[in-house]
């Protein structure tokens, strides 16, 4: 059956004025992790807030695969009895990651210095996206693997029979390869030390940390130091997994662009290393309040309010991408709402994403009127400014739910509806996107 056949299309339009409160689902990121150090700990490992998308629910899997206990305890609420780093088992059957291209980057890692092999496969999206950055550096522990030319999935990974720590710099800003470096540190001897030139997300160094890992971080002349050292007992942890700041982009940013529009949004994780997004609103003028700030398992968090404002373009800066590399698809529906224009470089990291995010929103945005100059790593959209997006198209989403919910909110925002070709991959990440956003006034079918 084709995907044509398969595909849900959905239409946004134009918004009178959205208000209420937002209720975005737990961190992605965060959930994640929690499986799996939940999974490498002895004993119970208690979770609220978990993220049930389906590219998390497929780690929850996963990890069951490799012969922890998960299960599901009530809304959000999860425990997980885990095996002990290093007492992985091996799955009997193919380890199927859906679209979740940060859970088989975390999960080959997890077992890269265990003496177990294991296959991967996805979807369609996923089976494009090679995975060779994350191999090479599994290797230098010792790991094989076997597979399509170029590390694309299905692949089968061999774990290290005896592992030896390495020190790996990141040769691009990436926390996945951070990640997958830093739990396959877990299981060698020794000191594991990874050196990333551009800071990224910090989610596992804190969450290792939380689980009794002696983790260690130095700043260098060559960039950041993160040190570990492996095989610790970790200890079962009760994690409150705060609000996505990424899945909140989407209420927000239609907040700022749909006239007439006040959106509060709860109990958001303000991570300063995912914060860039929120830093490049402030800069085009957005009218964005944090409220009640504070410390939730481990990390920042605040309410956030978001009014509808006259935005001017902006040119991001380079070194700001590690901190909002997802976010650059709602960042360029926001642009086309703008004053003028908005510069965005340094971003080649969106080519090999879920889509080839440049060309995706270059194309979807001048379908809908909206003038975009695209470079290999980058684009600068033209601004039409408030209320003037023409809209009136079909957008192709290539199976990628940042694309497909970053289109459904210009609609809210453009003159003529926009449709998108297929709203499905956005259950990966944010299932109740649509109901939470009809909540507030929006009017998408």
């Amino acid at each position: 059956m084709s995907h044509a056949a398969d595909s849900t299309p959905a239409t946004a339009r134009r918004a009178a004025g959205l208000a209420g409160t937002a209720e975005v689902p737990g961190d992605k990121s965060v959930s994640h992790r929690a499986l799996i150090l939940g999974a490498l700990a002895v004993g119970e490992t208690r979770i609220t807030g978990l993220l049930e998308g389906e590219d998390v629910l497929g780690t929850a899997r996963a990890m069951q695969a490799f012969g922890a206990e998960v299960a599901r305890s009530g809304d959000g609420a999860w425990t997980v009895h885990g095996v002990s780093v290093g007492g992985l088992a091996e799955p009997e059957d193919i380890v199927d990651c859906g679209n979740a291209g940060t859970g088989v980057r975390l999960l080959m890692g997890t077992m890269a210095t265990t003496p177990v092999s294991a296959t991967f496969t996805g979807d369609a999206s996923l089976r494009r996206r090679p995975v060779g950055r994350i191999l090479d550096p599994l290797a230098l522990f010792g790991a094989r693997w076997a597979g399509r030319a170029g590390g694309l999935l299905p692949l089968t990974l061999t774990g290290a029979a005896n592992p030896m720590p390495v020190e790996y710099t990141l040769p691009m800003a990436s926390a996945q390869v951070k990640s997958a470096v830093l739990l396959a540190g877990l299981n060698a001897p020794g000191e594991t030390v990874v050196i990333e030139p551009v800071p990224t997300r910090d989610h596992t160094e804190r969450m290792l940390r939380g689980f009794g890992a002696e983790l260690t971080v130095e700043n260098l002349a060559e960039g950041r130091a993160i040190r570990l050292i492996g095989q610790p007992e970790l200890a079962p942890q009760a994690i409150a997994v705060p609000r996505d700041p990424s899945s909140a982009a989407f209420p927000v940013a239609a907040a700022l662009i749909a006239e007439g529009s006040e959106v509060l949004v709860p109990g958001i994780g303000l991570n300063p290393t995912r914060a860039g997004f929120y830093d490049t609103l402030a800069d085009m003028g957005a009218d964005l309040v944090h409220e009640n700030p504070r410390e939730e398992g481990g990390e920042p968090v605040a309410d956030l309010r978001a009014r509808f404002s006259a935005l001017k373009g902006v040119e991001v800066p380079p070194e700001r991408a590690a901190s909002m590399i997802d976010e650059y698809p709602i960042l360029a529906a926001v642009a086309a709402c703008a004053e003028g224009d908005t510069v965005m470089r340094g971003i080649g990291e969106l080519r090999v994403k879920e889509s080839d995010r440049i060309a995706a929103m270059a194309a979807g945005l001048r379908a809908n009127g909206v003038a975009v100059t695209e470079e290999p790593d980058g684009m600068t959209v033209h601004g039409r400014g408030a209320g003037a997006v023409p809209g009136g198209a079909t957008v192709a989403t290539h199976l990628d739910h940042r694309i497909a919910m970053a289109f459904l909110v210009l609609g809210l925002a453009s003159r003529e509806t926009v449709t998108i070709d297929d709203g499905a991959p956005i259950a990966t990440s944010f299932p109740c996107f649509v109901a939470m956003m009809r909540g507030l006034g929006a009017e998408i079918g």
